[in-house]
């Protein structure tokens, strides 16, 4: 099993959201988190100047098996991509175990 963490811009969020569903990864968390990137100048709207260096995404943490590793990450990647700098990050890691507190079901069945 291996835990996929992303961190993609909010207004790719329901495009990716919709993607991961559509290869059948139908349950995940996400949070609203802010980073700080590398691009250091701000921006100007309407003649006010907005900060860039504190950057509102959306992470989300999803458990898959090892099959749905590269399906996983290959839709994220396609999906929240724009080309521009900030697009987010991809990080994979290995889980040892998962557990189903209702049915206390381990391994496998304790993702599905």
């Amino acid at each position: 099993m291996k835990q996929i963490e992303a961190i993609i811009r909010k207004s790719k969020f329901d495009e990716v959201k919709k993607a991961l569903h559509e290869i059948e990864v139908n349950f995940f968390s996400y949070w609203d988190v802010t980073g700080v990137g590398n691009e250091k100048q701000g921006h100007v709207y309407r003649g006010i100047s907005y900060s860039t260096s504190d950057i509102q995404r959306r992470y989300l943490s999803i458990v898959v098996s090892d099959e749905f590793v590269e399906k996983t990450v290959s839709t994220i990647l396609e999906t929240a991509y724009t080309g521009n700098v900030g697009d987010g990050k991809v990080f994979v890691s290995e889980i040892v175990e998962a557990y189903r507190i209702r049915t206390k079901e381990s391994g496998q069945a304790g993702i599905n």
